[in-house]
Order: structure tokens, then sequence, then C-alpha cells
């Protein structure tokens, strides 16, 4: 499928691991209150995790409700009813037991994912069970937390020069106000940024004759993060809206309500961007939020489109 018919691509790129809390709740003003038994379960129901390069291991935890005076150490299996990642291929469980030491209320599974045999659109998942006494099972509040679904996602180094060169721009603002836009992506060129780090400059990059900065925080893998400075001129009002409201030019930044974000394995990124107007520095109206999309493609790719959209 040609990339001007691609879908917008969306990757959840946060990771959550939770950590285990237990509270009472009222039923027809009927209570049910933690009774200090001792109960065995995985924290979270349903994890994710980035497999990264040279990654040693990432860490399932699980949770007891009570300390207890010695080592407890209980059994850990895969399922194979909803996983699609491969045992040995995709990962590995550096161990098939878990100890939750004296003392203590926690302790963890590891495992490695195995990052060459993950490939950049994968999202590879596999049940994990604990096998532990019943009756240290929570059935009345957790009966299903001895289980948990594990995904992976692959996580590529950042290098901000894989973000240069030729990109598909998708935009809902292109959509909403094209201008002279005779649609909604643009082909258009990325280069770095002379005096800012991680950072680069996308020339025209909405409108013709106006260009765009973005910065790339990619310290986090887990928080690969793309910023808009406030008060970018991406075109004049006249052009794209058919009047003057404020001082003739169309600002845009960052969305404060979305995150805008990129990804490192496949090149792309997602930028929500606040668009708006202003009249002698001050805001006079907000245009709106408008999601679009970033994907970086060859030089073949980019003279095919750029023909097909007439650029």
């Amino acid at each position: 499928m040609k990339r001007t018919m691609m879908s917008m691509k969306k990757l959840s790129t946060y990771i959550l691991i939770g950590v285990l809390t237990f509270a009472a709740f009222a039923c027809d003003e009927q209570y049910t209150t933690y009774n200090d038994k001792a109960y065995v379960m995985f924290s979270e129901q349903e994890q994710y995790f980035l497999v990264q390069e040279n990654q040693d291991y990432f860490s399932i935890d699980i949770a007891a409700t009570t300390a207890a005076d010695t080592d407890r150490t209980f059994g850990v299996e895969v399922i194979d009813a909803g996983s699609n990642a491969i045992e040995g291929h995709h990962y590995r469980l550096l161990s098939n037991s878990v100890t939750i030491p004296a003392g203590k209320l926690a302790g963890e599974v590891r495992v490695k994912g195995i990052y060459e045999n993950i490939e950049a659109t994968d999202s590879l998942g596999f049940v994990l069970r604990l096998i532990v006494p019943e009756e240290m099972v929570w059935d009345d509040l957790y009966k299903d937390g001895t289980q948990t679904k594990v995904v992976m996602y692959k996580s590529c180094p950042y290098d901000i020069n894989n973000f240069t060169g030729w990109c598909l721009v998708s935009s809902m603002m292109l959509q909403n106000y094209p201008g002279e836009n005779i649609s909604y992506q643009r082909v258009v060129k990325a280069d770095l940024h002379p005096t800012e780090q991680n950072t680069i400059i996308l020339r025209s990059c909405f409108y013709n004759g106006y260009d765009v900065s973005l910065k790339f925080h990619g310290s986090d893998p887990e928080e690969p993060l793309i910023s808009m400075e406030a008060g970018q001129v991406i075109s004049d009002e006249a052009s794209v809206f058919g009047q003057i409201l404020g001082d003739n030019h169309i600002l845009a930044t960052t969305s404060p309500y979305y995150s805008s974000y990129f990804n490192a394995c496949q090149r792309f990124a997602v930028l929500w961007m606040q668009v708006y107007v202003e009249d002698l520095g001050e805001m006079i109206g907000t245009v709106g939020h408008f999601y679009n999309v970033i994907e970086w493609i060859s030089d073949e790719e980019a003279e095919e489109i750029r023909r097909e959209l007439g650029m």
C-alpha cells in the first residue's frame, strides 16, 4: 500500500509499572476488608516493556499482602494461550521461580528480551502464571492475580541524524485548513538545526515558505518526546483563512493536552500542535489542536510521492 494511503500510526510509548495498593470497598453498605491472610499475586494483570539493545533484563513485579520470617519461593510458567511471543526466540525467563525475601512484600520475575529477534513493528506478548498454594490466591478481590499478560516492544537507540532528510507530513491542520495545498500530506526536507542540539528544521513544513523547528528529547527511551517552541509562524492568515484576524501570522506550539513523541525504530514522530493567532503579542484566539504524523522516507519514495501530490 502506498504511503499516501497509509493510516495514521499510533504507538503507545509509555511504560506503566503499577505499584499494588489495596483498599476496602462498599457494596450495599456491606464492607469487605483485608483479613491479614497471606496472598501472593502479580502487581499488574497487563504490563508493557521496552526491549533495548544491550539490556540485561526487565523485571515483572509480584507482591504479597504480608511479610514472612523466611524466604518464599514460587514457580513461574508460561501459558501458551494468549501468547504470540516465542520463548527462547523473542525472550527468555531467567528463572522459572521467583522469591520474596524474608521480611519483604515483593519479588521480581526477570525476563531477557532478545533484541535482535524483535522487529521494529512487533507487539509481542506472553502470559505468565504464578504457581502458588490455593490458600494464597485472593479470590474475592484479585482472583486473576496469579496471571499477567506481558507485552514487549523494541526500543532502538536514539540518533538525531536518523530524523533528517525527506519526510512525509500527514496533517489534520492541512485537512481542516488546506490553504494552497491540494492534499493533507506534504513531502518536506528535515535539516539539523545549526545551533540547537537535538533539533531539526522542517522546511516549508505545512505551508510554503514557513519552516518549523522540532526538538527531540531522547535521553529517556521510555519517554521519547518531541516539542515545538511557542511562537513559531507556520503561515500567514490571509492565504489560509482568507481573512486577517490578528497580525496576519498563524502561530503554533506543542499542544499541552496531548503527548507528542517519536519512534526511533520506525523513524516517525507524532506532533500534537496547538495553533493560535495573536495581535500585538497577545493571543486573541486558538484555532485548534491538530494531530500530525511525520514519517521519514527514502529519496526514491520522496520523489514518487511528490510526483503523486503534484509538488
